[in-house]
């Protein structure tokens, strides 16, 4: 095969899993992780030529999966002629350097397959960053010993899983890069600052924040589009977008709202990768009301839901408020949905892409945003009136009283804004 049939032949990938005693699992055998790790592969524009799962009490310290199965591989390798052997577990550089002088080819992980999609689907400049921050840290230990392996750009033609910082060779040393992760930490900073800027006037504007939650591929962006009538990209891929998205919903009834979009979760996520990009998911921290999304139709949703709290109470919102929205109702049987649904009280089903009870998804929402906002009865000084525009501006006034000591108000306000205008006018 000429350079240029490589360059036009699809990556092929062999998979790898660990099968541990049930202690180190969290309610996903073996089997069933490989196969999201095969979707995953795929979303990163590989095919999949073969799969094997090892079975022990632990994981090799040396090679994950011990010797004799690294060189079975190696022979597996020599007859299906695989591009990648990629690991379901996220691999120590020794174990990954250990392996490849196995393995005569590119030896992989989870971590790796997910850092390439982010760098695919990074669209934002503060996605893109926190991508290359990711990466970088990624790759720091694994550059011993790696020379100019590890010398790959953004965009090498013909390649997979070689979408790499783009602005940083990765050949150079450590400090460079540790020089280049500080910086980039550094315009994240300023990123965030600005965001938390724009949160703070949504503060003030009284506008509340319903944010998507849920497992990738959930339907989140599907549900944002339906909703909110954005060009948010939704697609039967995992990790369809990354960058948080924002737009205002005006519901024929009920009080509008700001409807956020943000980067789904997944089985087996490093913490490192939350951590780096916890700017983004801190929108999840700044909503007034979560929607969990659920695909009710997939196998493993009880699953998929306890990795998402998992993340959620890691992040500090655990106990924020939520509704828990199964999606994709038209690919499950009528008796296990009504099953589902008196399992979880307070559940909103539909069916995102057919339109299906948009309008009881939206009756919920509005309930769960009434919940937030109290009833207040005060009394404004006419030498004060500026704090009854306020109150017009910023809550619902029920009832309006022009008294001798002021305007006595009954107004519904959302509770932030009802302590600030008693401390106000208790001052």
């Amino acid at each position: 095969m000429n350079e240029t049939e490589l360059r036009n032949r699809q990556a092929t990938a062999f998979l790898v899993g660990l099968e541990l005693p049930s202690a180190y699992r969290d309610g996903w055998s073996a089997a069933e992780s490989l196969d999201e790790l095969e979707r995953l592969v795929d979303t990163a524009g590989a095919t999949v030529v073969g799969r094997e799962v090892q079975s022990r009490p632990a994981p090799d310290v040396a090679t994950y999966i011990g010797r004799g199965k690294a060189e079975e591989i190696e022979l597996l390798r020599r007859e299906l002629d695989f591009d990648f052997v990629i690991f379901d577990d996220e691999l120590t550089p020794v174990q990954q350097r250990n392996l490849e002088k196995i393995i005569e080819c590119q030896v992989l992980d989870r971590t790796a397959v997910i850092l390439d999609i982010f760098a695919l689907r990074a669209r934002t400049r503060e996605a893109k960053l926190q991508v290359e921050l990711a990466q970088l840290g990624y790759r720091l230990p694994r550059l011993t010993g790696k020379g100019v392996e590890l010398s790959r750009q953004a965009g090498s033609a013909g390649t997979v899983f070689n979408r790499g910082p783009g602005e940083t060779k990765l050949e150079v040393d450590r400090r460079r890069i540790r020089d280049r992760m500080a910086a980039l930490r550094r315009e994240l900073e300023e990123i965030k600052a600005h965001r938390e800027r724009l949160r703070a006037e949504r503060r003030e504007s009284a506008v509340p924040v319903v944010a998507l939650t849920g497992y990738t591929n959930a339907g989140k962006s599907t549900l944002h589009r339906v909703l909110a009538g954005s060009d948010v990209l939704a697609e039967d891929r995992l990790f369809a977008t990354l960058d948080a998205t924002t737009r205002r919903v005006q519901p024929a009834e009920g009080e509008p709202y700001l409807l956020v979009d943000t980067v789904g979760f997944i089985h087996n996520l490093p913490h490192h990768l939350v951590a780096a990009f916890r700017s983004t998911l801190e929108e999840v921290n700044q909503a007034d009301l979560l929607l969990h999304v659920v695909d009710a139709s997939h196998p493993k949703r009880a699953e998929q839901m306890a990795t998402v709290h998992r993340v959620l109470e890691e992040l500090g919102a655990g106990d924020k408020p939520t509704l828990v929205v199964y999606n994709k109702i038209d690919r499950v049987d009528p008796a296990e949905l009504d099953h589902l649904m008196r399992q979880t009280p307070g559940a909103v089903a539909v069916a995102a892409a057919l339109g299906r009870n948009l309008d009881g998804l939206q009756a919920a929402i509005q309930q769960a945003l009434h919940e937030r906002r109290e009833v207040l009865e005060v009394v404004i000084p006419y030498a004060r009136s500026a704090w009854l525009s306020w109150v017009h501006e910023r809550g619902r006034v029920l009832t309006e009283e022009h008294r001798e000591d002021g305007t006595y108000v009954t107004v519904e306000l959302e509770r932030g804004l009802a302590a600030r205008l008693r401390a106000a006018l208790d001052e």
